[in-house]
């Protein structure tokens, strides 16, 4: 997938996950590099799982991508609490 792609698809993830566990925006940047993080975790979880993983811009892949960017921002969540 094109590297403008992977970026417009972290974004967006990013900022409706961080919407869906916290209700506020963790901020552009950091939206950005979890949605990146998380579009990956979601396509290795679903290939574990035998189904196509990240594939390009189209609804399944944002539903993936937004997926992996809920477990990475709730995991985030959860070690910057215990620190």
């Amino acid at each position: 997938m094109n590297v403008v792609a992977w970026l417009v698809l972290g974004i967006v993830s990013g900022f409706i996950a961080s919407k869906i566990v916290n209700k506020s925006g963790e901020g552009l940047i950091r939206d950005l590099i979890l949605g990146i993080i998380g579009a990956a975790v979601g396509g290795w979880i679903m290939e574990n799982f035998g189904r196509a993983g990240v594939s390009g811009l189209n609804i399944y892949s944002f539903a993936v991508a937004i997926l992996g960017s809920v477990v990475v921002l709730v995991l985030f969540h959860a070690i910057r609490r215990a620190v």
